[in-house]
């Protein structure tokens, strides 16, 4: 699981930073890549990685200003014409449908594959066997969502010398057991599948969120999570400028993740008005209140391993 940040400026483009969209790689997972987010220019930085659209498997949309969804009708025809055939679901909040599809049929790009626009409120959004996808709303000038991506524990391995050792030979019956099954072996020894099953690893917490002010939501949403991914696009001393346009500084994201005992915080959606030292400063002053904080820069990346 690897983070790939395509955008990590706010507002409108930068020569060093293009507007927010955020790649999580699940390549090894589940064989598809989902994105967060996809401002202006997100295929253009795809190039510049190893990522395939035809392999995006859903986007997550935080909210419906432009640097934030300027970048997908774009991203979705090219899709098809990158031999793009597999199912395409968008999550986002009311509004999202409209401004997709009347994007497609002003413009009469035809999909060759099927999409699906599910808008969403507060809650899980997606659950299946791999992962538990929860919505939160934040406080933004507009309705704003952070996400919460919870990895299912993964079972155990199933302990092959044990068994062995047992005399029990390889086939149907060892998935049997792994699944936690008790089986009768023919010579009448009774065998219980949890006795040969490892200790289950524990899946990956992450919180992505989108715009918003300091907020308890904030810290529901990143609670225990191995990673949090916070904007911070502005410093400290621009509290009050943060809060006027609904966000938060680089000092208000630390607390977050101090409160919701996160391990790791990444820094994104900073203001172009921070440059070269700059972006030193912001990270010290955020290093204060959660020592463990990165800032990312466009192109970096970052992987989440297990514990």
């Amino acid at each position: 699981m690897e983070l790939i940040f395509l955008g990590t400026g706010a507002g409108v483009p930068a020569k060093h930073r293009n507007v927010t969209a955020i790649a999580l790689d699940l390549s090894q997972e589940r064989g598809t890549t989902w994105l967060f987010d996809c401002g202006e220019a997100t295929q253009h930085q795809i190039l510049h990685t190893s990522i395939r659209p035809r392999k995006i498997e859903k986007i997550f949309i935080t909210h419906l200003h432009g640097d934030h969804i300027f970048g997908l009708p774009g991203l979705l025809g090219s899709r098809s014409f990158q031999d793009g055939e597999s199912l395409l679901t968008i999550y986002g909040p009311k509004g999202i449908k409209e401004f997709v599809d009347v994007s497609l049929k002003i413009s009469s790009t035809h999909l060759k594959y099927p999409l699906e626009i599910a808008e969403i409120e507060e809650g899980i959004v997606f659950e299946d066997d791999q992962f538990i996808v929860e919505a939160g709303r934040l406080e933004h000038g507009i309705i704003s969502f952070g996400y919460r991506l919870i990895e299912k524990d993964i079972k155990g391995a199933l302990q092959v010398e044990k068994l062995t050792e047992l005399g029990i030979s390889p086939g149907p019956i060892y998935q049997q057991l792994k699944n936690g099954e008790t089986i009768t072996l023919k010579d009448g020894t009774v065998v219980n599948g949890d006795d040969f099953v490892g200790e289950d690893k524990p899946g990956r917490r992450l919180a992505i969120l989108g715009d918003t002010r300091y907020t308890e939501k904030a810290i529901e949403l990143a609670c225990d999570v191995d990673l949090l991914v916070h904007e911070a696009t502005f410093a400290y001393e621009d509290e009050t400028i943060a809060y006027n346009y609904f966000h938060s500084t680089t000092v208000q994201a630390a607390q977050v993740a101090k409160n919701a005992n996160a391990k790791k915080l990444i820094l994104t959606h900073i203001s172009s008005r921070y440059q070269g030292q700059d972006i030193h400063q912001l990270e010290a002053e955020a290093k204060k209140v959660f020592e463990d904080v990165s800032i990312a820069n466009d192109f970096w990346r970052y992987t989440l391993t297990r514990r």
